[in-house]
């Protein structure tokens, strides 16, 4: 059940698949057809999906649903959200219509500045390599014009480079850190051509200035983006909080206290926060974006402050209850699957063809509507029974129940637990 090759990537699909059911699926007829089940009819279309990644051996699908009723600044918008995860989009959903009757979300876009660094190594004196680069400075951004054309005619492109001094933390390490402005563009290809180029440039020139070689260790943007920040918020009256079984001043203390603990408890904020990633990596994900880069930089501006901490905020002020999330999001609308994935045009269209600013301001709602969902639930019914009936439909699908079972199923846990046990025993009554 194990084995190695060489030259895999050189052999055809089939034959990749035909060696994988071979080596690690004991030949497996099985195995072979649901992997070759999940291909698409259109050839040419297949053939684009294959060539997104290497060593391609089928398409593996997640389910791409909308929640409606957004209404952010005014505009209403459907959100696409690609996602496994039972009750995600229905928690974003019932918190769309929920704030859509209380005025909708306001966002905007605080700043757009993303970074990447050039990390050389240089032995040295420190005085001489700052004098080298306040000399080499504009020929490192002449030297990108090739690169850099397209994106100024847009209004894009380099805002500045700086020499960093490192050697405190690591010896004779030191930095050209860029800022960049990429537009629509996520930017990423961009950034480190243009970071590449300056490391070329500083490298050669360096010769003529330094006693001492650079020595370029390496040229990469950053995904950490705090100056790539959007805002986003709710806000109503108390009393508009209220229903049927809470007061809204009972409400909004008891969900500001929870916002509270996620703030000062790392242990809450990392779970209170996945909430709010189920939100923004779905709409990350269907827009063709790279919801792992989001991730990352997203938890690093929650340890922004030392600790790590909630990425969301609540205050009730004056009779006003406001609910809030800045976060850094670095996403793009031009480039990359964008342009590629026939889905991918899909979501973009349905979120009316957005610029990268107002996909930011859409997937930062997004999170706080997830996460306001989230708290309702916790801090009234509680989040399992929300969240096991809409896991429910996988119970059944587990247990191979037939479209009849399915539906008496659904309504006898419309008034009670759902369990997976308890699925089950209903299930053996109901084949008796």
């Amino acid at each position: 059940m194990s084995a190695t090759i060489s030259g895999f990537s050189k052999l055809s699909k089939s034959e990749k698949i035909d060696w994988i059911v071979s080596h690690y699926l004991s030949n497996s007829k099985s195995a072979k057809q649901t992997i070759t089940q999940y291909f698409n009819a259109d050839q040419k279309l297949q053939q684009l999906h294959d060539e997104f990644i290497e060593n391609t051996i089928t398409n593996y699908y997640l389910p791409l649903g909308v929640a409606p009723n957004f209404v952010i600044n005014n505009k209403t918008y459907a959100i696409p959200m690609a996602i496994e995860e039972s009750s995600v989009v229905a928690a974003a959903s019932n918190a769309a219509k929920f704030w859509m009757q209380r005025g909708g979300f306001k966002a905007k876009v605080l700043s757009t500045t993303k970074i990447g660094q050039v990390h050389f190594v240089f032995t040295g004196n420190f005085e001489d390599l700052k004098q080298y680069f306040n000399t080499i400075k504009s020929k490192l951004i002449t030297d990108t014009k090739p690169i850099t054309a397209n994106m100024e005619k847009r209004g894009g492109g380099i805002i500045d480079i700086e020499l960093r001094d490192k050697t405190e933390d690591l010896e004779h390490y030191y930095q050209l850190h860029a800022t960049f402005e990429t537009l629509d563009a996520m930017g990423a290809n961009f950034i480190n051509s243009c970071l590449e180029q300056f490391a070329k440039t500083f490298k050669t020139e360096a010769d003529k200035y330094l006693s001492a070689p650079i020595e370029i260790v390496m040229s990469i943007l950053s995904n950490y983006v705090p100056n790539c920040l959007v805002r986003a918020e709710v806000s109503c009256k108390v009393e508009d909080l209220k229903n049927k079984t809470i007061s809204g001043i009972a409400f909004a203390e008891k969900f500001v206290r929870a916002v509270n603990i996620a703030e000062i408890e790392p242990y809450r904020a990392v779970t209170h926060n996945k909430g709010i990633m189920n939100g923004i990596d779905a709409v990350v994900l269907a827009t063709g974006n790279d919801f792992r880069a989001v991730e990352a930089g997203v938890h690093a501006y929650a340890v922004k402050n030392g600790k790590y901490s909630s990425l969301t905020h609540a205050k009730i002020e004056e009779g006003v209850f406001t609910f809030w999330i800045e976060l850094p999001l670095a996403l793009g609308t031009v480039g990359g699957l964008t342009g590629l994935h026939p889905l991918v045009k899909v979501a973009l269209d349905i979120l009316g063809k957005p610029s990268a600013k107002e996909l930011m301001q859409i997937v930062a709602v997004a999170g706080l509507a997830q996460n306001f969902a989230a708290l309702r639930s916790l801090t009234t019914t509680g989040i399992q029974e929300g969240h096991m009936k809409m896991h429910l439909m996988n119970i059944l699908n587990q247990i191979n129940a037939t479209h009849e079972e399915k539906e008496e199923i659904i309504q006898h846990f419309k008034t009670h637990t759902v369990t997976h046990s308890a699925v089950v025993s209903e299930i053996e009554k109901l084949r008796q």
